[in-house]
């Protein structure tokens, strides 16, 4: 009997190690990935007052609301127009979102209660639209005035402070730029600007500081949304023709066309995601309430799914777009204040859940896990 206590005791004090030691990597921010549920996440860009609206996801991809968190700065009151508005940080702990009316960003904690806000900073420019993180840094592209990038260091407990010298400009004034993010590997960052139609590229010294840019004309014009697939294959789409090209690239930053403006047959793609463990990418076409499917080969090659380019229906006017973090479901945010579920299939089929919330007209970005 006492040797029944005694084991009885030591698997206790493990068990409560084990505990322990999950709150400690919590409370030092590791890099472990939290799941604290799954949520989807929009900001209403609201003038009056900018907040992080919140849809909870159940285990069959449906969404309901759970309610919206202030976040402490201002939006514009209309939709920007950008991918990348609101973003969720690669451990799943963290969430960021621009106060484009205020020239703010905000972070907020993920918990199993909800997002809590954490701060609010500067974004270091004029009307920040778009957001990237890797690690402990976090950019975000400025687009008032002539437009820059500008860096920040992601504290443990989810605080940002500007990166001194990572500043950088766009390749010229009034380029109207769409999206920033991190390749993969965390080493670069790439820009799109719509009216010059070039993709800017970025490489970052050993503090994360960016250098650059390297302008380069994009394959077709108008060049938007982006996603990057397996082995870092750049998909971009085209609103100017109504195609998406992908790309390579180097380490110093050049791009190779792989597979150059491929027709989606729909018209306005705009915001790019990236499905079926880096095997698929998805544009919305605003201006056909559609979502066009390619297959993404093996060297970064595009393959149209269906030939009409009519993989899914959206409702009107489909915008940002988010994959779950299982991989299992994608979501469209709709002009109409709703966003489209679908699941996604072993082949890249997406198949229709329904649609979701009411969101305000102003309702910007996309994130989920």
């Amino acid at each position: 009997m006492l040797h029944r206590h005694r084991l009885l005791f030591v698997r206790v004090i493990g068990a409560l190690a084990i505990v322990l030691s999950l709150l400690v990597s919590l409370a030092a921010g590791t890099s472990a990935h939290v799941d604290n549920g799954a949520d989807v996440y929009v900001i209403t860009n609201d003038a009056s007052g900018n907040a992080l609206a919140v849809f909870h996801r159940a285990n069959d991809g449906t969404l309901s609301p759970a309610g919206t968190v202030a976040a402490g700065g201002l939006g514009t009151g209309t939709a920007l127009g950008s991918q990348g508005a609101v973003i969720l940080s690669d451990n799943g702990r963290w969430v960021f979102a621009v106060d484009a009316g205020s020239n703010q960003i905000s972070s907020f904690r993920v918990t199993p209660f909800g997002p809590t806000l954490v701060s609010v900073v500067d974004s270091g420019g004029t009307m920040p639209i778009s957001l990237t993180q890797s690690g402990d840094l976090v950019y975000v592209l400025n687009a008032g005035g002539s437009g820059n990038i500008s860096g920040f260091h992601l504290g443990p407990r989810g605080t940002l402070d500007a990166l001194p010298g990572s500043t950088r400009p766009l390749s010229g004034g009034a380029t109207n730029p769409a999206e920033i993010a991190f390749a993969p590997d965390g080493r670069m960052l790439v820009v799109t600007e719509r009216d010059s139609n070039m993709i800017d590229t970025y490489r970052l010294d050993f503090f994360g500081r960016a250098e650059g840019p390297n302008a380069q004309a994009s394959s077709g014009p108008v060049p938007y949304g982006f996603a990057f697939g397996r082995d870092g294959n750049l998909i971009v789409s085209e609103a100017g023709t109504n195609t998406v090209s992908s790309y390579r690239i180097d380490s110093a930053g050049d791009l190779r066309a792989v597979s150059a403006s491929v027709a989606t047959n729909q018209m306005a793609p705009c915001w790019v995601t990236i499905g079926g463990n880096g095997h698929f990418a998805y544009t919305t076409d605003a201006a056909s309430n559609a979502i066009t499917g390619y297959r993404i080969g093996n060297n970064g090659e595009l393959t149209i799914l269906d030939a009409d380019g009519l993989t899914a229906a959206t409702g009107p006017h489909p915008t940002d777009m988010a994959v779950s973090g299982n991989g299992r479901f994608l979501y469209a945010r709709d002009g109409d204040g709703t966003i489209s579920a679908f699941q996604v299939s072993s082949t890249g089929a997406l198949s229709p859940l329904g649609t979701f919330g009411t969101l305000p007209a102003s309702a910007t970005g996309l994130a989920g896990n």
